[in-house]
């Protein structure tokens, strides 16, 4: 017991609690299978690396600042069929994460581009990668907010740290010019550096006027653009699917117009 009591002690001052908890059970067991002295070791070490690496996401998903956990494996292609599953299939490799390559997602409201952008940042807090998401309306408030406070530099850590960041709902906010300008300055701060998962339901040729300057809606999209995999979603939404679906509405989606890009964008 005494040994017992002081393997218990040690483990927990080298930070292996769950190592601590479960060692009798370990030890009961290793003794009826008959296991090495390595084996038992490994297998109380790999019970603590899975609980740690368990631990880890929990904690990154929760400073992520997802609005739902949906996965890419719960998107429903066969109602999007604009979208071509390989290609979400290779983003989910993460490859374009570390060339810190942006995605942007284009279409109308409901069409799904938030459920992918969010499947991207589920995706790279699983592969041990941290993910931060907000939208345009609250980042520009958020920055403007220190800029007011005199915390500007100290806030853009925030943005410029998780290896993916997603940027929701460009497009259904009018900017000002100083918000354009932040918002710039955050796509130069990240360009090539750090990838942008991005949502829009504006035309890319819309964009100067959303930003309320051709000049820097140009510049924003040629740093945007020039690491980036574009997907233009054309499709029905599935929030006016589930309204036909409950009665609440007659209108059959297929009746509302989709989204197109111009062909020289």
């Amino acid at each position: 017991m005494v040994e017992i009591e002081k393997a218990h002690e040690s483990l927990e001052l080298l930070g292996l609690k769950v190592g601590s908890q479960i060692l009798e059970a370990k030890l009961e067991e290793a003794a009826k299978k008959e296991f090495t002295y390595l084996t038992f070791l490994s297998d109380l070490l790999n019970e603590e690396l899975t609980d740690r690496k368990r631990r880890s996401e929990e904690t990154r998903t929760k400073l992520s600042k997802l609005p739902h956990r949906k996965t890419l494996e719960e998107f429903d292609y066969s109602f999007q069929p604009s979208i071509d599953s390989r290609q979400i299939k290779e983003l989910s490799t993460l490859a374009f994460v570390k060339r810190a390559e942006n995605v942007v997602f284009l279409g109308p409201p409901g069409v799904g581009k938030t459920h992918l952008a969010v499947g991207l940042g589920m995706q790279a807090l699983r592969s041990g990668m941290t993910s931060y998401y907000i939208t345009t309306a609250q980042l520009i408030a958020d920055l403007k907010k220190a800029e007011q406070q005199g915390k500007l530099e100290r806030r853009w850590k925030v943005y410029l740290k998780p290896d993916l960041l997603i940027v929701d709902e460009v497009g259904y906010m009018q900017l000002d010019r100083h918000s354009a300008e932040l918002l710039f300055r955050l796509i130069c701060s990240r360009y090539e550096r750090g990838s942008i998962v991005l949502t829009s339901n504006k035309y890319f040729s819309e964009w100067g006027e959303l930003m309320s300057d051709t000049v820097i809606a140009t510049a924003i999209l040629d740093r945007l653009l020039h690491h980036a995999h574009v997907i233009n979603i054309r499709g029905d939404s599935y929030r006016i699917r589930q309204r036909q679906k409950s009665g609440l509405m007659s209108v059959p989606p297929a009746d509302i117009p989709a989204m197109e890009i111009p062909a020289n964008e």
